[in-house]
């Protein structure tokens, strides 16, 4: 039986013969792009993991955790916990802030604020560690000044955290943002109607509707902070038991060739990995419950 669609003869028998070559084709097209993911995936990725868990486990497991004793290990560890701990407070709290007046506030230089506060994202983490350099270094612009005053920031630990800050100060505002957009005005007028004073309805407004999206900027900041290499080696000098963390002892290790040590330091860092990523999965879901509610 023939009939006209869009003034243009129509066989649905000849479409049911075609249709099953063209599901074909389709299907043909579809492996093969899953293939070329998988395949680099596995290049870049999965092949370099299981290269790092393979090596650092090469010797055995009591070799493993001889490595992770170390003094110079510790150390690293302890180091890149402590700046994190000062750092990633520090970015949540600026990061609240700068979301709230972004996402509230209509004011002139408002889309200057959010090119500002993406800078970190354009910048190479390199460049941002020699920014800090020629700002307090000893012939920078402060340099003068916090000699005088004997205040060490080069080279030592306040530069360290003034390099993680940089590079991590835009995570918990990107993702509160979009969530403060959304949630909009009403309940926070309406609290406001009700009496409840600023402080009331932050903490029982304002705070329970952004919490996914805080917890997830949170998480981001803390991996990148203990991640960070490029800009951190700039300004810490990578001086074994002081000023040297963890992805930069994995460096100096390799290139003393005591790989053993670095292949140990970089399945830590990749548990690490691992664990933020399984976090992010669970706010990921936690989130679309939320939205789906």
């Amino acid at each position: 039986m023939n009939s006209k669609i869009a003034g243009k003869s129509f066989n649905p028998e000849v479409m049911e013969a075609k249709s099953p070559s063209a599901s074909s084709d389709r299907s043909w097209v579809k492996y093969v792009l899953i293939g070329i993911a998988i395949a680099y995936l596995g290049l870049v990725l999965f092949i370099p993991a299981i290269n790092v868990f393979v090596q650092a486990f090469d010797s055995g497991v009591a070799p493993f955790l001889q490595n992770l004793t170390e003094p110079a290990f510790l150390h690293a560890i302890k180091l890149t916990v402590l700046i994190a701990l000062i750092v990633v407070p520090i970015n949540t709290v600026f990061g609240l802030c700068a979301a709230w007046v972004i996402a509230r506030k209509q004011f002139r230089g408002r889309a200057l604020l959010v090119s500002i506060l993406d800078v970190p994202f354009a910048v190479s983490p390199v460049v941002a560690g020699l920014m800090i350099v020629l700002l307090y270094g000893r012939n920078g612009w402060f340099g003068p000044l916090l000699s005088a005053a004997n205040i060490k920031i080069i080279f030592a630990m306040p530069a360290m955290v003034l390099a993680s800050a940089f590079i991590t100060m835009p995570f918990v505002a990107r993702e509160v943002i979009p969530v403060l957009e959304e949630t909009g005005f009403d309940q926070e007028e309406a609290a406001k109607t009700l009496g409840a004073n600023d402080w009331q309805i932050f903490w029982r407004v304002t705070l329970p509707n952004i919490r996914w999206g805080l917890l997830y900027g949170v998480i981001l900041t803390n991996a990148r902070v203990m991640g960070e290499f490029g800009a951190v080696s700039v300004v810490s000098g990578n001086i074994a038991g002081q000023t040297q963390t963890l992805p930069l002892f994995v460096e100096e290790a390799y290139k003393q060739y005591q790989t053993q040590s670095a292949f140990a330091a970089a399945v830590l860092l990749a548990g690490l990995a691992l664990v933020t990523l399984v976090l992010k999965e669970i706010l990921e879901r936690k989130t679309q419950i939320k939205d789906i509610e």
